[in-house]
């Protein structure tokens, strides 16, 4: 926890970025009847009823100190979908950067291991050589500013949305929005904090 806690108090680098990264699944869900809009006297309706049209899955790219974030829905989160959002970000956003610092948590998929899945052993290494990877404990997923973004994103999204080409669309939509507005996130919890308030997580020593 530390660890994660030492990382957002560096300074701005942009040789050495922070960011953090994480996913969110998504229900896609259709409406059976259509809605009926607001009209003068009468209230917006929406049936209760609804069609499950599968799932789909957004990927946050989240840097705070630079009020810049990337999500790109996907259908999946398998390792291959991770391996190729980290190349886009490696090759992309951050091509001139010498280390990719990425807060995660411990999912299995966010591992250097991914690359090798889904790439030569050549190109894997070059791209596993640029990351400098920290995760956040386990059942501590909050330390991650990525969940602030999607958080952020969640309260945007339609409550329901028929498919992943809709979802993408409105995705993108906050992305423009927010990347324009270059909203960041001020993380005030520190190392100091966690050993006051989380002092139960550490382990005690008896003195004999």
């Amino acid at each position: 926890m530390e660890d994660v806690l030492d990382v957002y108090k560096r300074p701005y680098d942009p040789k050495f970025p922070v960011v953090g990264l994480d996913e969110k699944p998504a229900q896609l869900l259709a409406d059976v009847r259509e809605p009926t809009p607001a009209g003068p006297g009468r209230p917006a309706r929406r049936d209760y009823e609804y069609k499950r049209n599968g799932s789909a899955n957004t990927f946050c790219a989240f840097e705070p100190l630079a009020g810049w974030r990337r999500l790109e829905v996907t259908g999946r989160r398998t390792k291959l979908d991770f391996a190729a959002f980290v190349k886009g970000l490696l090759d992309e956003r951050y091509e001139d950067a010498e280390k990719l610092v990425l807060v995660m948590d411990q999912l299995n998929t966010h591992s250097p291991a991914s690359l090798y899945d889904a790439f030569a052993p050549e190109e894997a290494k070059r791209l596993a050589d640029r990351l400098e990877i920290h995760h956040t404990p386990k059942h501590g997923s909050w330390l991650n500013v990525a969940e602030v973004e999607l958080s952020a994103l969640g309260k945007r999204l339609p409550r329901r949305v028929p498919d992943a080409a809709t979802l993408a669309r409105h995705v993108a939509a906050v992305e423009r929005d927010r990347n324009r507005g270059g909203r960041g996130c001020d993380w005030q919890f520190t190392a100091a904090d966690a050993r006051v308030k989380l002092k139960r997580l550490y382990p005690s020593i008896e003195v004999r």
